[in-house]
């Protein structure tokens, strides 16, 4: 994947889970790869263990903040340029997931991330892209933004299918600049937001789920590909996982 070295990478949610293992994955293939999260000890702790060409470089973002959010795109712009490519892999959910339990704070805080924090970030780099006519989005959604599932909860499942229509939506907009964008939904995936469901999960099931690393391996073949193919959309789950 030659094609890919050099490539400006902005990563949200850097320093964790899917994140993380995008930023690996992409700077071992020569990406100059900036990752935002809310803890820059994390950051730059992920940051050391990646062995690079180019030194992944590390800033603090919130994207449920506005002002953090243009803080971050920024900084990568100062250290490295317009990013060539966008990964909007944070996110959260919360523990109490059904509309018995959950409060409107909690339905507020999730969409503000999971929604409106992509949506912030896009609109940050999408001017750049459009100006040159070359830009790729990849938006890390959930199996959760294709099917309302339960054990995904209410607002994890509203955010993530705005987070779709949000990624189509660009798309069909820009398709004509030059500019891609790309949904990706995992399945289950042993990351940290596992520690929110409401039952633990047993590391024999942990083990057993999609890893990091799959779906870096996913992301690192869309952005290679030629400006002229664009994957609108792909689902990534563990075999075991049921598909309906």
């Amino acid at each position: 994947m030659s094609e890919l070295k050099g490539k400006i990478v902005a990563i949200t949610g850097g320093g964790t889970g899917i994140g993380e293992g995008i930023a690996k994955k992409l700077a071992s293939l020569g990406c100059r790869v900036a990752i935002g999260g809310r803890r820059i000890e994390k950051l730059e702790t992920v940051a050391g263990a990646i062995e690079s060409e180019t030194p992944v470089f590390c800033h603090t973002i919130d994207v449920a903040d506005t002002d953090s959010v243009k803080a971050f795109f920024a900084a990568v712009k100062s250290h490295f340029g317009d990013p060539d490519i966008l990964v909007n892999s944070a996110g959260i959910n919360i523990q109490k997931r059904t509309m018995a339990e959950m409060s409107p704070e909690d339905w507020d805080r999730v969409m503000q991330i999971n929604a409106s924090g992509a949506y912030r970030c896009i609109y940050e780099v999408l001017p750049a892209m459009r100006e040159r006519h070359d830009g790729l989005v990849v938006n890390i959604s959930s199996v959760a933004g294709k099917r309302a599932i339960t054990l995904g909860g209410v607002v994890y499942c509203a955010s993530k299918f705005a987070m779709t229509a949000l990624g189509t939506a660009i798309s069909n907009e820009v398709r004509n600049e030059g500019v891609r964008i790309t949904n990706v939904y995992p399945g289950e995936v042993n990351t940290p937001i596992l520690d929110n469901r409401p039952a633990p999960v047993s590391q024999e099931h942990k083990d057993s789920i999609l890893q990091p690393e799959d779906i870096a391996e996913v992301v690192a073949t869309i952005c290679a590909l030629p400006p002229r193919a664009n994957v609108p959309e792909v689902v990534v789950k563990p075999t075991k996982q049921e598909w309906v």
